[in-house]
């Protein structure tokens, strides 16, 4: 039997990230340390593991990496590749490509990944792994190595996504949300807009399909 009146239960959210800001240096640290973190654990983890312990990061994103670091110690370097595949790989609301959240698997997503390859592209640099372009970790490494405004503006223009993400992974209550808390804590506080078109996310999800080619949900400089 359903209830007919209010809900007395939702899904819950995790707190606010705090703003911190930082001198860019100190950003870009944290941005490459979070790229280190989230991408796949691979052979090469624990000397990752070791880069970003042995850092030093302002409060509260070292309390951030200090939580991961942690857990990923104990779960050991097999206990984290099957905690990363069983996440990201297994989950479609755990995605680590950015702009799906935006177009998800409709015709759009073409257009958005072919932006990310322009403004990589724009900025000088060129994607060396097979990773599709808008792959979180690599987004976050370009933002760590380059202070063009058209990269500095990628993740606070992909907000809503990070925070979709962020809270798919605390309702996991998953290792790798503090992660994305860390990445949140050095970005501009959200603006009321963009809050909205997360909290529809996570009510709705992504789209399934758009009729006909329009402009992309989320600004973009690759685009003249």
């Amino acid at each position: 039997m359903s209830r007919t009146t209010r809900p007395r239960f939702s899904k819950a959210v995790p707190p606010d990230a705090t703003y911190v800001e930082l001198p860019m240096e100190v950003r870009q640290q944290v941005l490459m340390a979070a790229s280190l973190l989230l991408d796949y654990p691979g052979a090469d983890f624990s000397r990752r593991l070791d880069a970003v312990e042995e850092s030093s990061f302002p409060e509260p994103v070292a309390v951030c990496f200090s939580s991961f670091c942690d857990w990923a110690r104990a779960a050991g370097h097999r206990g984290a590749e099957v905690s990363f595949v069983e996440t990201f790989d297994e989950r479609r609301k755990c995605a680590l490509e950015l702009s799906y959240y935006a177009v998800g698997d409709t015709r759009q997503r073409g257009q958005a990944l072919l932006a990310f390859r322009e403004l990589y592209r724009r900025a000088g640099f060129e994607q060396l792994g097979g990773e599709l372009p808008d792959y979180l970790p690599v987004v976050l490494e370009l933002c760590a190595k380059c202070e063009d405004p058209a990269v500095t503006d990628v993740l606070p223009a992909h907000r809503d996504a990070l925070e979709v993400l962020r809270t798919a992974l605390f309702q996991l209550d998953s290792p790798w949300e503090s992660i994305l808390t860390a990445i949140c804590h050095v970005l501009p506080p959200i603006e009321q807009e963009a809050k909205q078109r997360y909290n529809n996310l996570i009510r709705q999800g992504p789209p399934s399909e758009l009729v006909g080619i329009t402009d992309l949900p989320f600004p973009t400089k690759a685009r003249s």
